[in-house]
């Protein structure tokens, strides 16, 4: 090989690129490695730069790939291995590791089963600013130097003077009253006075631990007592059911009967008003008059049948027709009698010659 200036600078070019190469490797960002990027918008992201880590549950998952302004927040890119799936849930915070540490992203675990896809924006939650926490900080050790300023010297003296005096003139009061309250807290160990006796009577605790068992049974009684109650309740029910239904079937023959009344109501006012058969039979004095005169006839006609007048009257009353009438059938009796015999000319002459 020529050991030429051409030569001399492709194999630095080469050493170069493959520095560079290493070195972007070696620092995580991984540009050679399969990953898929996420977004998140914040509204301050306290001097994260690109490159800065990304973290899950503090290990290392990505890294810092893009940061610009995005609809009035700042957005993040962050690109992230493939084999780390963050889920749906998961909220993004920009932390930093101590007071003077490196800044990271850091992604909460999530617990839904759906992962996030390229290019999709995560949640995000902001942190309070260092820089505001600590002009806070610096204006909290300004009040307290402050108040500490207040009570040196002749300002504590001013303040605990009248405190003092005070306990001076009613230490006797004091005295009286620390006295009572040991008298008194003596009386409760010595079970003296119904505070005493309350705390001390065991027929009081055995009482109580009755009551607390009478208790405890009568619960239970009604809790036994509860699915019966259930049961009454749905008894009930079922029957205010039934009574509604029977109700309901109530108002629907009331509504037929009112139906029924005012058909009814309608006939009469039809045969008041002369309409209809009955109406006109009602009404009509020329259908009466009619009417009475075919019964008088009728009955005219009855009266000479039972008189015996006329043709029906004579047939009914007379009695020589009955008698003729039977011997006629006597007559026909005997001329049937020789009829087995004879052909059947002979046995109209025989009939003819009997009847007559």
């Amino acid at each position: 090989m020529k050991n030429t200036l051409e030569t001399r600078l492709g194999i630095y070019f080469v050493l170069v690129a493959f520095a560079a190469v290493l070195v972007l490797e070696l620092s995580g960002i991984g540009l050679f490695k399969p990953g898929y990027t996420l977004h998140g918008d914040f509204l301050n992201v306290q001097e994260l730069k690109v490159g800065d880590p990304v973290k899950m549950a503090g290990v290392q998952v990505g890294r810092v790939e893009k940061i610009g302004f995005h609809e009035s927040k700042v957005r993040v890119s962050m690109r992230l291995t493939r084999e780390n799936k963050i889920r749906t849930d998961s909220v993004a915070t920009v932390k930093f590791t101590g007071m003077m540490g490196q800044n990271f992203v850091s992604l909460a675990l999530g617990g839904d089963r759906t992962h996030l896809k390229h290019d999709d924006v995560l949640k995000t939650t902001e942190t309070a600013d260092l820089s505001s926490l600590i002009s806070k900080l610096d204006s909290v050790a300004g009040g307290v130097e402050n108040l500490t300023k207040t009570f040196s010297g002749d300002s504590i003296q001013n303040v605990l003077g009248p405190m003092t005096d005070f306990l001076k003139h009613n230490n006797p009061r004091f005295a009286i009253i620390f006295a009572n309250l040991q008298r008194i807290s003596q009386d409760v160990v010595d079970g003296k006075g119904t505070f005493g006796k309350l705390i001390g009577d065991d027929a009081l605790h055995n009482s109580l631990l009755a009551s607390s068992k009478e208790f405890q049974t009568a619960a239970k009684d009604l809790a036994t007592l509860v699915p019966e109650t259930k049961n009454t309740f749905s008894e009930a029910k079922s029957m205010l059911t039934d009574a509604r239904s029977a109700i309901g079937t109530m108002k629907e023959t009331l509504g037929t009967a009112k139906e029924t009344l005012g058909e009814v109501k309608k006939v009469v006012s039809d045969i008041n008003e002369g309409k209809g058969t009955l109406g006109k039979l009602t009404k009509d004095e020329a259908l009466y008059k009619e009417t009475t005169q075919a019964m008088t006839n009728l009955r005219e006609i009855l009266q000479k049948i039972n008189q015996g007048q006329g043709s029906i009257g004579k047939l009914i009353n007379d009695d020589s027709l009955f008698k003729n009438a039977k011997m006629t059938l006597q007559k026909l009796d005997k001329a049937t009698e020789g009829l087995e015999d004879q052909g059947p000319l002979s046995v109209i002459g025989i009939l003819f010659n009997g009847l007559f």
